[in-house]
């Protein structure tokens, strides 16, 4: 994976500057289809790892590298999101998509197409996690038919041949996914408020002021955790204002010691909790107007390393 690239070559060489400049795109989509960084690094490894299994005469019979290159990680994603309903059967807790830090965020993606600009989902809003986590009550099929058309822009006939179905099929695929992200919408506050509503979350937990938790709170508001049986998480979501509200204010009293701090989470504003110097959670908002509709807290350590390296 290391070889020098040969000029002079339009292609894509089996260079080590022309897999980074493939490598962005792959894990931009892969992530999108997984909700997880670190699988999705798995997935662009092995798909290089089948590109270099091949001969170089192998990889100049292909017209489009970049477009095989797509296609086999996507494919293995799709496998993946199969088995993933069945791993996550087992897992202790809810499962939360892994939350991305600033530095983390690629929003370079393939632009062009000829997708209606109503049905158009910015790179930037496919990476929050209120948007991931409509992905995951999804099937496999039609999370990886609308990440690749209506984000990445790839045409019908080129997901059918990736999907293993029609193009028509994939456009139902798609059609139905789109609906369920549209159910799942709230109106998007000013970049201000939902930024000043964070903050004064955390205000209002660091003082452990319950009824400010509830003020800032939508009345249905829940709060997720995501542990992994790893470390201590609640195992089912909370629902209510209050019950939610009362959780946060229990858990600042029990460990006085964290700090909180604000920071962007999948690129909106969000918090890091930190014990001793060491991330131990990172939590994600979706807001409804001026209140708090959903919290989703991650303490799972596997998915913070990208908040606790480099």
């Amino acid at each position: 994976m290391t070889v020098p690239s040969e000029p002079g070559h339009g292609r894509l060489d089996p260079g080590l500057s022309v897999i980074m400049s493939e490598r962005r795109q792959l894990i931009n989509l892969a992530y999108r289809l997984l909700g997880s960084l670190a699988d999705a690094e798995d997935v662009v490894q092995e798909t290089y790892a089948r590109w270099y299994a091949m001969s170089r005469l192998e990889q100049e019979a292909i017209e489009s590298p970049g477009a095989w290159l797509t296609k086999v990680a996507s494919r293995i994603c799709l496998d993946l999101l199969g088995s993933a309903r069945v791993r996550r059967e087992s897992y202790v807790g809810e499962w939360i998509p892994e939350p991305l830090p600033e530095r983390t965020e690629w929003i370079n993606g393939r632009g062009g197409g000829t997708v209606d600009p109503a049905d158009r989902v910015t790179l930037d809003e496919s990476i929050n996690m209120a948007f991931l986590v409509v992905l995951e009550s999804m099937t496999p099929a039609e999370r990886v038919a609308f990440v690749l058309h209506d984000v990445f822009r790839y045409s019908f006939a080129e997901v059918a041949e990736i999907v293993g179905r029609t193009p028509a099929a994939c456009r139902q695929l798609a059609s139905s996914a789109r609906r369920r992200i549209r159910a799942s919408r709230a109106p998007v506050a000013p970049a201000a408020q939902r930024a000043g509503l964070v903050r004064d979350f955390k205000r209002a937990w660091e003082a452990k002021d319950i009824d400010a938790l509830i003020g800032l709170l939508d009345p249905a508001a829940t709060a997720t955790g995501d542990g992994g049986g790893l470390v201590s998480a609640a195992l089912h979501p909370i629902e209510g204002a209050a019950q939610v509200a009362r959780f946060f204010a229990d858990r600042a009293g029990a460990v006085p010691e964290v700090t909180i701090a604000e920071c962007t989470v999948n690129g909106q504003p969000g918090l890091v909790a930190q014990l001793d110097g060491v991330t131990v959670s990172v939590l994600a908002f979706d807001l409804a107007g001026d209140r708090i509709k959903h919290i989703w807290a991650v303490l799972n350590p596997d998915k913070l390393r990208p908040w606790t390296t480099g």
